[in-house]
């Protein structure tokens, strides 16, 4: 069988809801020092900043009981985020290990994320800063399974629950289970892009 029929066969497994074995994990082995490939970490910035990317601003539910300065809602800027699969309906989005935001979403257990349209570059930037409160004067709702805030303006939303979490590197790598998600009220405009540290 080959890997196309080995997934799908996993597929049907799942559906069926029989409690699934994890695989054994891969041998790890660290990299050496001589093995290491010098890479600058400016000139990994301007060679990435070549990638144009789509911007996003992932939000979050207060949650009761929470601290005081973290009982509202969360959310941040986010470029680095990806559809990951179809059945079941994955996205994932990367978020730095020193972030204040992702604690709260992280309690929240859930998440929406909202795809930026051209003419939110400002909306964009504000959701960048810290120590702000990063929703006022910020036109939203409450995205209906999560009730994070779906803001206004945007091209979709996609309103997600923690499936899992991996490490990679100085980042965390959040995977979404999908529950619902739509198209925004601005799908006649053009995405926000960030390319070479600018909006385009």
């Amino acid at each position: 069988m080959g890997h196309a029929g080995m997934a799908a066969a996993a597929v049907r497994y799942l559906k069926v809801g029989r409690p699934v074995e994890a695989l054994p994990r891969p041998e790890l082995r660290c990299v050496r020092e001589d093995e290491r490939a010098p890479v600058d970490p400016d000139e990994f910035r301007r060679v990435l900043g070549d990638f144009a990317s789509g911007v996003t601003i992932v939000t979050a539910p207060g949650v009761e009981g929470g601290e005081a300065d973290a009982a509202g809602p969360a959310g941040f800027a986010c470029q680095s985020f990806s559809s990951l699969s179809l059945d079941p309906p994955l996205v994932a989005f990367m978020v730095g290990r020193t972030s204040t935001t992702w604690p709260r979403i992280a309690r929240a257990g859930v998440f929406c994320v909202n795809v930026l349209s051209a003419g939110q570059g400002p909306l964009c930037r504000a959701f960048a800063r810290s120590g702000t409160d990063k929703f006022a004067g910020v036109e939203h709702d409450a995205a209906p399974v999560s009730g994070a805030p779906r803001l206004t303006g945007t091209l979709a939303w996609i309103d997600c629950t923690i499936h899992a979490v991996h490490t990679g590197g100085d980042h965390l790598i959040v995977v979404g289970r999908v529950n619902a998600l739509g198209r925004g009220d601005a799908t006649a405009e053009q995405p926000l892009l960030f390319h070479k540290g600018r909006f385009i």
